[in-house]
């Protein structure tokens, strides 16, 4: 499935966070804090608004987004304004 985000909005895959710590110790999904950094995919045509660029792992605010599942993969649809920062 293709999705084409509109206006302001990005279309972002989240990042998935170790299970296991340095030590060994496994943590339960349960337990996990929700990650914050994603990787753009998408991005709509309000080219004002948007600062990045597709391919860019970026950094969002905790509770920002509409989640969706895309072919069984975990996406967020996020504001141009809900990115904090680029990771370089």
């Amino acid at each position: 499935m293709k999705v084409r985000p509109l206006a302001d909005r990005v279309l972002v895959k989240t990042e998935k966070m170790e299970a296991k710590t340095a030590s060994g110790i496994i943590i339960p999904d349960t337990a996990q804090e929700k990650t914050q950094t994603a990787t753009v995919i998408a991005v709509g045509d309000d080219e004002e608004k948007i600062k990045v660029k597709t391919g860019e792992r970026i950094m969002y605010d905790k509770y920002a987004g509409t989640a969706v599942k895309i072919d069984g993969e975990d996406h967020l649809i996020l504001k141009a304004a809900d990115i904090i920062a680029v990771i370089e």
